[in-house]
């Protein structure tokens, strides 16, 4: 068992302090992180429900603010369509993933989850005017 330490890191320089997930097995693919991820972080935010959701990727109905995303209607996100989006933005280059310091782009493909291991999601920050 080893806790998988998330970070979120833009182009434009900013890095989250991170976090732990605790996974039982040795080896997951990049899907199964991704999904992980997501179910853990709309399980926090469901246990709350505060005004801004802070999350991988932007939920459905939502607007983008300072620190994440904004319910227009107080609501419970879905685990599934949440993680369904963030499959969605992983396929069309919205992230990145890194496993240590080695990009995975194929969401098959099986990665060592080693202790210690850092999963760093680059999030693709849209060029102005472009």
């Amino acid at each position: 068992m080893a806790i998988v330490t998330f970070v979120d890191e833009t182009t434009s320089g900013q890095r989250s302090d991170g976090w732990g997930l605790e996974i039982a097995e040795e080896r997951l693919t990049v899907r199964e992180l991704i999904r992980r991820r997501v179910f853990q972080e709309v399980a926090e935010y469901n246990a709350r429900t505060p005004e801004v959701f802070q999350g991988l990727v932007q939920p459905q109905d939502t607007e983008r603010v300072l620190n994440g995303y904004a319910l227009r209607t107080p609501r419970r996100i879905d685990p599934e369509a949440q993680s369904e989006l963030a499959l969605q933005a992983f396929a069309g280059n919205g992230f990145l993933v890194l496993v240590g310091d080695r990009q995975v782009v194929d969401p098959d493909q099986e990665v060592d989850l080693v202790l210690g291991t850092v999963v760093t999601f680059l999030k693709l920050v849209p060029l102005v005017g472009g």
